[in-house]
């Protein structure tokens, strides 16, 4: 009985989450904080911060160059094709960062400025994280697409009985370094909870590697 009300609580929570998206209640929920603020900016975020990873679907657009349009994905060890330009090692890349290895790689069969490429992620599937900790069901996961920490705690099975969810701890990998970020859950699951509610509980994005604890 008592995980029935803690997965319905996950399922209202994110129900509450899509209405303040949608309709955002008094002050704006997005801040100096990755929070989710809206649901076309948060993709738009979400892609301009996620690295390239092996497995994850990418369109690659050369401005006026519809023969250098290509939909590829990324190859076990981390690298692709492109025409004129060869084999290139793309993992752990932002999109920025490859549309100017492409640039650079283009820059010899053009005697002006190379047209301006555009890389998008179109199926991130290389996306990973791993939830463990006080949940019905820890384990590594691969979405193919963008969630929030609520998200991820759904697919986790939700929280156990005696989850704190007032200190969710995010473990996040940047190259060798980890950091760690705190979200509050718990006022989501109260009766009554509304738009303002989400915007103090600071729901993060997930990001690749990232390492979800409950406890």
């Amino acid at each position: 009985m008592i995980r029935i009300l803690v997965t319905a609580g996950i399922a209202a929570a994110l129900a509450i989450l899509s209405a303040a998206q949608a309709q955002p209640v008094g002050a704006p929920v997005g801040a100096a904080k990755p929070v989710i603020t809206g649901t076309a900016a948060s993709a738009t975020s979400a892609a301009s911060t996620y690295r390239i990873n092996a497995g994850d679907e990418l369109e690659i657009y050369v401005w006026g160059e519809e023969r250098l349009q290509r939909k590829v994905k990324v190859l076990p060890d981390g690298t692709m094709a492109f025409p004129l330009v060869g084999q290139i090692k793309v993992q752990g890349l932002l999109p920025s960062e490859m549309e100017q290895l492409i640039t650079n790689g283009l820059s010899a069969q053009y005697v002006g400025a190379v047209p301006q490429v555009t890389v998008s992620v179109l199926v991130p599937s290389g996306m990973q994280f791993s939830v463990m900790g006080r949940v019905n069901a820890p384990g590594t996961f691969s979405p193919g697409r963008y969630v929030n920490v609520l998200e991820a705690l759904s697919m986790a099975g939700g929280p156990s009985e005696f989850a704190n969810l007032d200190n969710v701890l995010i473990i996040r990998k940047s190259g060798e370094q980890l950091s760690t970020l705190n979200v509050r859950l718990a006022p989501l699951f109260k009766t009554g909870a509304d738009a303002k509610d989400v915007a103090r509980g600071n729901i993060l994005l997930i990001e690749t590697g990232d390492t979800v604890i409950v406890r």
